[in-house]
C-alpha cells in the first residue's frame, strides 16, 4: 500500500450561476453593459452581505486546476501573499502540488552528517544486546543515513510533534523482540523531549511493559506474542537446540489479544520466529508442520503457518468489540546473514548500505513480504465494514538496504559466548529509528 507525501489533485469544474450561454449573438453595447452591471453587483453585495464569501470561490477555483496549468500562477504568490490570503475570513490557498504523489517507502539511503539524535549514553532504554556503541563497533557511519523517498522528502522525526499528536493517547507494539526493538527506538528519540516512566503491571516482566509520559498523558506498551497466536516451546532441544515451537494456528493468544482494546494506535509486526521448527494445530489437532522431521506429519512449508497466524491474529482485532483505533502491519524487516545460516556460523559485517541495484527482495524474503501483505488486505477490507482503519508501515526495502545496521558481534562482550552473530536486530541508535519518521509522517495524515 502506497503512503503519499503530496498534496491530492482536485479537478472541480464550475458552471457560472448563470447557467450555460448559449446565445453569442450579443453586440458591444449589451456586452459592456453585462459587465458593468456584474461589477456593481460584486463590489456592493458584500458590504452590506458580509457574510457572502465570493472571493473563496474564485481562489478555490483558480488554485484547484491542474498542476500543470496552474504551477506558474501559484509560483508568482510569495509566501507572505499566501500567509496574507490564508488570514481572510475562511479562505483557503492550496498552493499547487511541487511533485506528484511519492511513495515514502521507495527510495534510497544518503548521508546524513546530523544524525544521531540521540546516543548510547542519553538513551537508557537501549537492549544491551542492541547498545552496539558500548561493546566496541569500530566504526559509526551506519548511523549516519537517512531515508530518501524517491521524488519527495521525508521528514526528520519531530519529537515534540510527535508527543503533541498523541496526546491523551496510547500506542501498542504486538510482536517479537524486533517489535521491542522499535519501542525502544521510540523511546530513544523522545527522550529529547520527556523520559517516561514505568507504569507496567509487573515491572520485572520484560516482555510485558508500559510506558508512560505523564506530561502528555501518552502510554506506550509492548506485547511479546512471536508467533502472535497461542503457541508453546514443546522441545526445547529440538533440533540441534532451536526449539521445537506448536502453534495453534486458530486460537488468539489472549496475553494480548485481551490487552488492546483500549489502544489507538496497534502495531503488529513478526516474522523471525516463524523459520524455526514449528508444529501446527487447528482445532486441537495437528495439521503439519514446518521442519520437524515428525513421522506422519507432513512439512506445510514456511508460508502455511505464517499466513495462519496473521489470520488469526487479525481476525482477533476486527473482532474487538470496542477498538476503534488504527492498526499498522510493520512489514518484515530482513535479515542479513552471510557465509552460513544465523546457527551456522553466518555474520553481517558490512559497514554501508546497500544501492538498490545491489540487492532485490527475493526467495524467502520475498515470500514472508507477500504473504503478511495478502492477509493484511483481507483484513482491511473486513475492517473497513466497521470502520476501522489498517495502514502498511511498509519497512521492508528500507531495511532489506541495511546489512550494516545489526548488532552482529557488537551485543556483548567479546568474552561472552552467546552462540551466534545476531543479524536480525538493530543497533541503536541505527537505521530502525527510520521506522519513527515513517510512523509520524503517516499519523500526521490521519484525522
Amino acid at each position: 500500500m502506497k503512503h503519499t507525501l503530496a498534496k491530492n489533485h482536485h479537478h472541480h469544474h464550475h458552471q457560472f450561476p448563470y447557467g450555460i450561454i448559449k446565445n453569442y449573438k450579443y453586440n458591444t453595447k449589451k456586452l459592456v453593459l453585462l459587465a458593468l452591471i456584474s461589477l456593481v453587483i460584486l463590489t456592493t453585495v458584500p458590504l452590506y452581505h458580509p457574510s457572502i464569501n465570493y472571493t473563496s470561490f474564485f481562489f478555490t477555483t483558480s488554485t484547484r486546476t491542474r498542476s500543470n496549468s496552474s504551477s506558474s500562477s501559484s509560483s508568482s504568490l510569495s509566501s507572505l501573499d499566501r500567509d496574507d490570503f490564508n488570514a481572510i475570513g475562511n479562505i483557503t490557498i492550496r498552493p499547487s502540488p511541487t511533485h506528484e504523489s511519492c511513495d515514502i517507502f521507495s527510495g534510497e539511503w544518503i548521508p546524513n552528517p546530523e544524525a544521531p539524535y540521540y546516543t548510547n549514553t542519553t538513551c537508557s532504554a537501549i537492549h544491551q544486546h542492541q547498545n552496539c556503541m558500548k561493546y566496541g563497533r569500530p566504526d559509526s557511519d551506519f548511523m549516519k543515513w537517512k531515508w530518501k523517498p524517491d521524488g519527495c522528502e521525508l521528514p526528520v522525526f519531530n519529537p515534540a510533534q510527535f508527543l503533541e499528536l498523541v496526546r491523551d493517547k496510547s500506542l501498542a507494539f504486538v510482536g517479537d523482540s524486533v517489535a521491542r526493538n522499535q519501542m525502544q527506538s521510540l523511546i530513544c528519540l523522545l527522550s529529547r523531549v520527556e523520559h517516561p516512566i514505568d507504569v507496567s503491571y509487573n515491572p520485572d516482566n520484560f516482555h510485558f511493559k508500559r510506558w508512560k509520559y505523564t506530561t502528555y498523558n501518552f502510554t506506550m506498551a509492548t506485547f511479546w506474542t512471536p508467533h502472535l497466536v497461542k503457541a508453546q516451546e514443546s522441545d526445547p532441544n529440538y533440533p540441534n537446540k532451536t526449539g521445537l515451537f506448536r502453534l495453534h494456528l486458530d486460537e488468539f493468544d489472549e496475553a494480548w489479544t485481551t490487552q488492546v482494546e483500549d489502544f489507538d494506535y496497534i502495531i503488529i509486526s513478526a516474522g523471525h520466529w516463524f523459520l524455526r521448527p514449528l508444529t501446527f494445530y487447528e482445532n486441537r489437532r495437528i495439521v503439519g508442520c514446518l521442519y520437524c522431521d515428525l513421522e506422519n506429519v507432513t512439512d506445510l512449508g514456511l508460508y502455511y503457518g505464517y499466513r495462519k497466524a496473521f489470520r488469526t491474529a487479525f481476525k482477533a482485532i476486527n473482532g474487538l468489540k470496542n477498538y476503534k483505533g488504527i492498526t499498522y502491519l510493520r512489514t518484515f524487516a530482513p535479515s542479513h546473514f552471510e557465509n552460513g545460516l544465523w546457527n551456522q556460523g553466518g555474520n553481517c559485517a558490512r559497514t554501508r548500505p546497500f544501492r538498490r541495484n545491489e540487492t532485490t527482495l527475493e526467495g524467502q524474503n520475498r515470500g514472508l513480504y507477500m504473504t503478511q501483505v495478502e492477509e493484511f488486505r483481507i483484513a482491511e477490507r473486513e475492517g473497513r465494514k466497521r470502520g476501522l482503519r489498517f495502514r502498511l508501515l511498509d519497512t521492508t526495502q528500507a531495511m532489506l538496504l541495511r546489512p550494516d545496521g545489526h548488532p552482529s558481534r557488537y551485543g556483548h562482550w567479546p568474552h561472552e559466548y552467546v552462540g551466534q552473530y545476531d543479524c536480525v536486530h538493530w543497533c541503536l541508535p541505527g537505521p530502525i529509528d527510520t521506522w519513527s519518521d515513517f510512523l509520524l509522517e503517516m499519523m500526521k495524515t490521519e484525522r
